[in-house]
């Protein structure tokens, strides 16, 4: 039928968000039912619909005989300049299931600026015994190599209260954060909660053995981290949550508690006796852990692994409550964040400083910061910011923003450019074709990308505003129904079509060759690149991931398996590893990137991940430079973080992932 317009009567937006449509009737976007797109949707059908033509170049099955896949590579930033400081003088106090543990080696530790997991400075010249009671003195005169360079406990060995021996296999930390933070007179508790709190928020960024590093060119991520860590739990008091939460934040202190209440199980027993349980529940590859420490670490990198066997571990120890009363499904751990003027909140960002940006299909822009707390009570609005499913960061930190319709350009919608400040810089932003804008991709030359899906063509603006795709926008008759968009290392756009028998296209940084190509997709609904050349596609109707390289060669045939269920947002993260976000099985799924060693397997569950974080309608996903994996719940109102599950990147991500 081609990609004429038909416009027909809307949805109606009171229709309640459980209310359900069959996904052999309505796409993707319809399935989300209180959001407003073209009833026109509906006629693509299920199965991708009829090819509309390949544009120029096309429909082909695989890559010209010569092609040479987009690689990324990234440029480090510079490291900043340092100037040590004289540390300040506190006490601490080190515990094991809440008893005092004697003669245990307390050494305070600069977190490492060599790489993620390298080795920290020790900052004291000699480690301290802890005392009978469990407490330590650090004098002042130990030297930190900038007031900003975050610092932690590591407590090794020593003897519960409770035990007749010492245990060598009792390794607790604490994250303390920047070392000018600490004031004199300041006390910390290291325990089993501080422990897990720290792993967790830490994870990206620590190796076994307890070291704690990052590049010196990801300070941000660092420091957001160890922030996150406080969050969890207050270093003061060794109970979680931290102090001074925003009230836009909630932590997940039952499940931190019961991770405690494992650990519990070993620190408190004599010589280690009981800790072998935990050691092998812990246990994901061939190296069985020798420490809590990194028991708790490869739990935390592994966590679906024996998950049921950890929590009975933990439900013999009420050590530490609240704490969970059934197993969960994994043991990541998230936070909530709410408020901000989400409403039905689609797409998520991240910006340079770890803040993050989610726009909402009800006339909405919200920021939060890394710690969750609402930048704009309210959320930005006006401007035009209407039914705004799609939004992205360019690398000045400036968010653009598709809004799907408006009383401008005859109600077909247009873009929104707010500055990293949140000021509006342009408005009503409707040339190079712009109609019905739904998906939005920043390119490392400044360009925005949108695809249209109100008459099936692209959108290329420059970063001022000025079109660079004509007034009919580009694309010709080869897109049907594009949603998403993604950019390669060429500053090519690669589009996914909901219709369509090759619903996966190429267009070129100029516009003039559009290419379409065999995914085996059904449904293309997300769309990213990564590092090495390849274009990983979400499947919504077909509940699969496929993969392309940037050439057009099929390398991943419609992946399923590992919670994938009416699959939507989908992104790469500083590792090559592939998140997905499953709309309607309110779960996430992995899958090993191009490089791993085995690319396209899937690496959750059967049910996918987070089935007890209490998503609804997840729609996005975004990576911050912590680690950190964010998610959009249209059908709540709130963001989920998910914490230190991925490889950091750096942010705004702008064309394929760098590492920071």
């Amino acid at each position: 039928m081609g990609n004429t317009t038909v416009k027909l009567p809307r949805i109606l937006f009171s229709l309640p968000l459980s209310i359900s449509i069959s996904a052999s009737v309505a796409g993707p976007f319809f399935a989300i039912l209180f959001f407003a797109i073209p009833f026109f949707a509906i006629l693509t059908g299920c199965s991708g619909g009829v090819s509309t033509g390949g544009g120029g170049g096309g429909g082909g099955g695989g890559g010209g005989g010569n092609c040479t896949p987009s690689i990324s590579s990234s440029t480090p930033g510079s490291c900043p300049s340092r100037t040590p400081i004289a540390g300040t003088a506190f006490t601490g106090k080190v515990t094991a299931a809440t008893k005092p543990v004697s003669g245990a080696s307390v050494q305070l530790y600069a977190a490492g600026n060599s790489g993620n997991g390298s080795a920290p400075t020790p900052l004291l010249a000699t480690a301290l015994a802890t005392a009978a009671d469990g407490t330590f003195s650090v004098a002042s005169g130990y030297t930190c190599p900038s007031a900003q360079t975050p610092v932690y406990l590591l407590s090794k060995g020593g003897q519960p209260a409770s035990a007749a021996s010492a245990n060598s296999s009792l390794w607790l930390m604490t994250a303390l954060g920047p070392c000018g933070s600490i004031n004199s007179g300041n006390s910390f508790v290291v325990n089993e909660v501080t422990t897990a709190a720290s792993v967790w928020a830490l994870a990206s960024f620590m190796s076994a053995g307890g070291n704690v590093g990052a590049s010196c060119t990801n300070t941000t991520g660092l420091d957001n981290a160890f922030l996150t860590a406080s969050d969890l739990a207050n270093p003061t008091t060794g109970a979680s949550p931290g102090t001074g939460l925003p009230s836009t934040l909630a932590v997940p202190t039952a499940k931190l508690n019961t991770l405690a209440n494992a650990l519990a199980t070993c620190t408190a027993s004599a010589g280690g006796s009981a800790c072998t349980p935990l050691f092998n529940a812990a246990t994901s590859g061939s190296t069985v852990p020798a420490n809590t420490l990194d028991a708790a670490l490869d739990i935390a990198r592994a966590p679906a692994n024996n998950a049921a066997a950890i929590y009975s571990l933990a439900a013999g120890s009420a050590t530490f409550l609240p704490a969970l009363t059934a197993a969960p499904s994994d043991w990541m751990l998230h936070n909530t964040v709410s408020g901000g003027g989400m409403n039905s909140p689609a797409s998520v960002g991240v910006d340079a400083s770890g803040n993050v940006w989610a726009s909402s299909y009800f006339n909405a822009i919200s920021e939060f910061s890394p710690s969750g707390a609402a930048v704009f009570p309210g959320g930005i609005t006006g401007s035009g910011i209407n039914e705004s499913y799609g939004m992205a960061l360019d690398l000045q930190g400036n968010v653009w923003v598709a809004n799907e319709q408006n009383t401008l350009n005859n109600g077909n919608g247009n873009v929104t450019e707010l500055s990293p400040s949140g000021q509006a810089l342009a408005t009503g932003i409707t040339s190079g074709g712009i109609y019905f804008p739904l998906g939005v991709a920043a390119d490392t030359n400044g360009n925005v990308w949108f695809a249209d899906y109100g008459d099936s063509k692209v959108t290329l603006l420059s970063s001022s505003g000025a079109a660079i795709s004509s007034a009919a926008g580009w694309g010709g008759t080869s897109l049907a129904f594009p949603v998403a968009i993604a950019v390669d290392a060429s500053h090519n756009a690669w589009v996914a079509n909901q219709g369509g028998l090759l619903p996966v296209t190429e267009i070129t940084a100029d516009g003039s060759k559009v290419t379409n190509f065999n995914c085996d997709c059904d449904g293309a609904s997300g769309v990213a690149t990564d590092q090495s050349g390849n274009v990983w596609i979400a499947n919504y109707y077909g509940n699969s991931v496929s993969e392309v390289d940037t050439c057009g060669t099929l390398k991943l045939d419609a992946a399923k398996g590992g919670g994938l269920l009416r699959p939507q947002g989908i992104v790469v993260d500083g590792a090559g590893t592939v998140w997905v976000a499953n709309f309607q099985g309110n779960s996430l799924s992995e899958l090993g990137g191009s490089s791993s060693a085995a690319p396209g397997s899937l690496l959750s569950p059967s049910s996918g991940f987070g089935t007890d974080a209490s998503l609804l309608d997840p729609y996005a996903l975004a990576i911050d430079p912590s680690g950190n994996l964010w998610v959009t719940n249209a059908g709540k109102n709130t963001l989920t973080q998910f914490i230190g599950v991925a490889a950091p990147v750096k942010t705004p991500v702008v064309g394929p992932p760098q590492t920071p």
